[in-house]
């Protein structure tokens, strides 16, 4: 099977993706990566045992006929894309690849959100219509993102499948084990994604402002608006007390040290970074538009996800926060669901349905 990506980078969509590739038993999946682009920080993640095909080719337009020839050459059985502007190429190109392979794609963000903020939404709303039905199988983050699927663009109920984001709790909270807290008396919030409009870090820097003057933020992550935010913190007078650290591959010391992680963003599916920061122990404040996380809100302890509307409420949820005491690392408040176990076991279910070829051996069903 081959997995398709962009590239690399951070984001979160990428980490999903290759988390459920090292989950895969070897015994029965064969997978394979294919990068239009085979640079960024989520490279040392793949196994040396999965094969990496890279383009070199960061934009589509360019890297069409390339994908196409390796594809062939390469005849899966199964194809997994996770980002909808390769869904859709990759769906397009389906009746030129002679092996007939299985699509699954997954769809990262919630297409009500996201669908406006890309440069052509007419055409990408068609084409989610007119090939996303075509797919084998669409998995999305929550049963929010499932519902548009099934309502907007038509795809049948028996190929949408739920599939929580895989997190690695053990592994995570082992690193976390000695918190990191940034020095002082107030509040520490944390923060974490691509420096996006996505993310709504802009409007958080402007709820920042409000906060008192002990209040500390840290921001994690790379991106296209990381000048733009940093020259806003300036104009805000915040910039002492906002901190922007590029991305790191281990956050989750900081996650552990803060008093709660800030989720401004203005559209998502499901984001992992909160995931993580609940595995940490550390409460999220989040707005409505946080999309799967308000389905995960009602599965964890009172107190734990605080959901906002980006402005005065989510002020006022950041100014109850009190400073923790002490540093230790504490209960995880992740649902169990979204544990790496489960996870991987429900998407190589998922991947029997779709091929037969991924039928497990006689006598171990």
């Amino acid at each position: 099977m081959v997995f398709l990506l962009p590239s690399f980078a951070g984001g979160g969509a990428e980490r999903v993706a290759l988390t459920l590739l090292v989950g895969l038993d070897r015994t029965r999946f064969t997978p394979e990566l294919v990068v239009l682009d085979g640079t960024g920080p989520l490279r040392e993640v793949v196994p040396a045992d999965v094969p990496v095909h890279d383009l070199r080719r960061p934009r589509l337009r360019y890297a069409v006929i390339t994908l196409l020839t390796v594809l062939r050459r390469l005849r899966p059985a199964v194809i997994v894309s996770t980002l909808g502007y390769l869904n859709l190429a990759l769906l397009a190109l389906r009746p030129l690849l002679p092996s007939k392979p299985r699509i699954l794609v997954r769809e990262a963000n919630t297409p009500s959100r996201s669908l406006p903020t890309t440069p052509w939404p007419t055409l990408f709303h068609l084409g989610y219509r007119l090939l996303y039905p075509r797919a084998d199988g669409v998995l999305c983050p929550s049963r929010m993102v499932l519902e548009e699927m099934r309502r907007d663009f038509s795809v049948p109920e028996a190929r949408l499948y739920c599939l929580a984001n895989p997190v690695d709790v053990v592994a995570m909270r082992r690193l976390a084990a000695a918190p990191r807290r940034t020095p002082g008396d107030g509040v520490r919030f944390v923060a974490a994604g691509r420096l996006t409009p996505q993310k709504g870090f802009d409007r958080l820097l402007e709820m920042v402002a409000g906060m008192p003057a002990g209040t500390h933020l840290t921001i994690f992550g790379e991106g296209p608006e990381a000048s733009a935010l940093g020259s806003l913190a300036v104009r805000l007078g915040v910039e002492s007390r906002v901190r922007f650290t590029g991305f790191d591959p281990a956050p989750w010391p900081a996650y552990a040290g803060a008093d709660a992680f800030l989720l401004p963003s203005r559209w998502e599916g499901m984001p992992n970074a909160a995931l993580e920061a609940l595995a940490c122990g550390t409460p999220v404040i989040a707005t409505p538009e946080s999309g799967g996380l308000l389905e995960a809100a009602v599965e964890v302890a009172p107190g734990g996800v605080t959901i906002a509307e980006a402005g005065d409420a989510f002020a006022a949820a950041m100014r109850a926060v009190v400073p923790r005491s002490g540093v230790s690392l504490r209960p995880s408040l992740l649902p169990d669901r979204f544990a790496c176990e489960a996870v991987h076991a429900a998407f190589a279910a998922i991947l029997t349905r779709v091929s037969p070829a991924f039928a497990p051996p006689a006598g171990t069903r």
